[in-house]
């Protein structure tokens, strides 16, 4: 097998895997996404979006279905600056075609034009589980598979803590994760093992599986006690000045979590969109947001505030 002397990583939360496994110094590009460390941001962007990501909610999800409804891609990937960066891996992913570059966008730049034949390794995390096995994949890649193991149990270690503190409350409250506002889509994958882990009862969306377009009826319906914002790759402030298409809703005002002042505003774009070693952040907002009192481990104001206030409309 090829040495993995240098790495592009075109996923970010496989950069900061490769990061965590002590292995920074071996990555020479990354996606125009990858920004934890904020080092990385020195290294050579390999990949652009073909969408408007300033456009509003809506207006993004018009354009992404436009471009899938075409089979096209929503990202380009630069096979110029892959063929002068010479790596010997590429880390990408196929869990997603909006998330993240696919491996398709790769293989056909990597057959078009990269000359130095690179490994490509492909993660698909679905769950928690799949990013455990994401984590040893970019170890043996980088030819550290005690190092992968580490990490995995570390992470393991971590979120156990977090369950069995939770797991001593009383009460678990209903939550709802949004992962998109306009539409409204719920998150699923590996964040309804995150809410029941801090303590909640998650309402929408299924462990393991894409994540699920809802309605509004089917909030007002379930009612949760807790409303979680977690758009994919937007951070707490780009949140903030979307929030509009749920907040003028009629329905809005008539949600219990709305009532009690219990909606709260995520970087979803640096932890919950991100299944890399981060989800053990993630779990530790949702249980610092449903046990304030009993989690402190230091997100609030950085990972996660609460909406509702007249300055926020």
């Amino acid at each position: 097998m090829k040495s993995a002397g240098r790495v592009v990583s075109l996923i970010a939360s496989a950069t900061e895997t490769v990061v965590a496994l002590g292995c920074e110094d071996r990555l020479v590009g990354r996606s125009h996404e990858c920004d934890f460390p904020e080092r990385v941001k020195r290294l050579p962007v390999c990949t652009a979006a073909k969408i408007d990501v300033e456009a509003s909610s809506a207006e993004i999800d018009r354009q992404v279905k436009s471009l899938l409804a075409d089979a096209v891609s929503i990202y380009s990937v630069h096979a110029n600056v892959l063929d002068n960066l010479r790596p010997d891996v590429i880390i990408t992913q196929t869990q997603c075609a909006v998330c993240a570059v696919s491996l398709a966008d790769v293989e056909r730049a990597v057959c078009s034009l990269v000359a130095s034949r690179p490994k490509i390794v492909s993660v698909e995390p679905n769950g928690l589980a799949d990013v455990w096995t994401g984590i040893r994949q970019i170890a043996a890649a980088l030819d550290d598979p005690p190092a992968g193991e580490r990490l995995v149990q570390g992470c393991q270690t971590r979120l156990e803590s977090i369950r069995r503190r939770a797991a001593t409350e009383s009460t678990r409250p209903t939550v709802a994760c949004i992962e998109w506002i306009d539409p409204l889509m719920a998150a699923g994958n590996w964040v309804p093992e995150l809410v029941e882990i801090a303590g909640g009862i998650n309402l929408f969306g299924e462990a393991g599986k894409h994540s699920p377009w809802m309605t509004w009826d089917e909030l007002v319906a379930r009612d949760p006690d807790v409303i979680v914002v977690m758009p994919c790759g937007w951070d707490i402030e780009r949140t903030r000045r979307e929030m509009r298409p749920l907040s003028n809703r009629p329905e809005w005002p008539r949600l219990r979590a709305v009532q009690t002042g219990r909606v709260v505003l995520t970087d979803g774009n640096q932890f919950f969109n991100r299944p890399g070693p981060r989800v053990v952040e993630s779990a530790e907002i949702l249980a610092e947001i449903f046990r304030p009192e009993a989690f402190r481990f230091g997100h609030h104001g950085v990972g996660w505030e609460s909406y509702g206030g007249a300055e926020d409309r």
